[in-house]
């Protein structure tokens, strides 16, 4: 089983979402986050003054899945988060060892 955290756009979150449940995705996980990677954040202008927005609204989106899911799931929350500009966001890859349904007590695949 793998963990899958991205990080994408606010707005890109629909689609996203409509991704993976059209690939048979449906259990995730959202958080509104703030942070920056190269883009260093920005500068705005509000009533003549000037603001450095160090960090920015993102998303972050958690899935577990089978191993064979993986690419499949990859796939899908790149094209449908990808606009082509800096910020796009990032995708990362983690090994979980163990899942366990509290509900029912059923453990790993048979969990997620």
């Amino acid at each position: 089983m793998k963990k899958i955290e991205a990080i994408i756009k606010p707005f890109k979150l629909d689609d996203v979402k409509e991704a993976l449940f059209e690939i048979g995705i449906n259990g995730i996980t959202v958080s509104e986050v703030k942070g920056h990677g190269r883009q260093q954040g920005h500068t705005e202008l509000y009533r003549g003054a000037e603001y450095i927005v160090d960090f920015l609204p993102k998303i972050k989106i958690e899935i577990v899945v089978k191993e064979k899911d993986l690419d499949n799931v990859i796939e899908a929350i790149v094209k449908s988060a990808k606009t082509g500009k800096i910020g796009d966001g990032k995708i990362f890859v983690l090994p979980v060892e163990k899942t366990i349904r509290i509900r029912t007590g059923e453990e790993d695949e048979e969990a997620i």
